[in-house]
């Protein structure tokens, strides 16, 4: 039976430090396996101009109040940064925290934060998604030790760029987000270490044979990607209960909730249907649930998946 595995994504926008930290420390002292932020530069739920810290000096901070618990983006926005900037904030990340880092990165979707800082949002989706490929490309090779020098004609410009020190980590795994068929589950078949989906189970297993495709044609053993399953849960003893936690979230977040109300990774209830969403996604393949949660963040939730809900799932499983 393979383990199943938790971690938590803490929203960062509509929060105070004091609180996203302390939450940070709960989620590592309970035994979670990953920690993760958003790496966005304005507030993507609800008003965008609320409070949002930023992702990499997140992590930073993070890797001094954790012992223990992994810490990644989820995912790094690669049109913020030079890639090679990523592996330098990356490592440095790694051997704060004692070998504990992630390297998540994906092709970048809010177009008002780029747009508001001047940072190029390139021609469209399909130019930062080779964008992407290119710069995933070079961050492996590039953690792994080896000089990197660009590809004529590339979007980059390496000349023999190399990482030192190297990470604490032999193999800095890279996590990518997003489940394009053409581009990006082509680039996670070609590199990534883990991969990051969510959505409706039907969804998910056509995602999970495209991915297999790519990686047949890549000559990649598809069982060596470890896949993750975004979710929004909220767990409550009824639904009832557990929506007014919902609602009153979203309000704090000044998100209305005509805008979530058709967003099926909120899982919002009882244990037992959280049980029942995380098995339909393990008998796809997914063995890693990453929960995204709002401020105020919810202890009960924090604290009932891991204790409660896991348990359940592994007897079942």
């Amino acid at each position: 039976m393979t383990e199943t595995r938790l971690g938590v994504l803490l929203w960062n926008q509509a929060t105070g430090w004091p609180e996203y930290e302390a939450a940070a420390r709960k989620v590592d002292a309970l035994g979670y396996d990953s920690l993760w932020s958003w790496d966005h530069l304005y507030a993507i739920f609800g008003d965008p101009h609320q409070a949002i810290f930023e992702g990499y000096t997140t992590l930073a901070a993070w890797a001094k109040a954790t012992s223990r618990v992994k810490l990644g983006l989820l995912v790094g926005a690669n049109t913020f940064r030079n890639p090679g900037v990523v592996a330098k904030a990356i490592t440095t990340i790694d051997h704060v925290s004692g070998g504990r880092a992630i390297c998540g990165l994906g092709g970048a979707w809010m177009e008002p934060e780029h747009t508001a800082t001047g940072i190029e949002f390139f021609s469209g989706f399909g130019e930062r998604l080779d964008r992407l490929d290119e710069a995933v490309a070079a961050l492996r090779a590039a953690l792994d030790g080896e000089a990197v020098t660009s590809p004529e004609g590339g979007a980059y410009a390496f000349q023999d760029f190399v990482v030192l020190p190297r990470p604490v980590q032999a193999h800095l795994p890279i996590m990518i987000g997003g489940s394009g068929e053409k581009k990006t589950l082509r680039t996670v078949a070609k590199y990534a270490d883990q991969w990051n989906a969510m959505g409706a189970v039907d969804m998910l297993a056509r995602k999970v044979e495209v991915l297999k495709g790519h990686c047949d044609a890549v000559g990649r053993d598809v069982s060596t990607i470890q896949f993750t399953a975004g979710c929004k849960p909220i767990i409550r003893d009824s639904e009832a209960e557990a929506r007014r936690v919902w609602e009153a979230q979203m309000a704090h977040n000044r998100t209305p909730m005509d805008d979530v109300l058709d967003d099926d990774t909120f899982w919002v209830g009882t244990p037992d249907l959280i049980v029942e969403r995380m098995l339909e996604r393990k008998a796809l393949g997914f063995h890693t649930f990453l929960a995204e949660l709002a401020a105020p963040f919810d202890d009960e939730t924090i604290e009932r998946w891991i204790g409660e809900v896991l348990p359940m799932v592994d007897r079942a499983s």
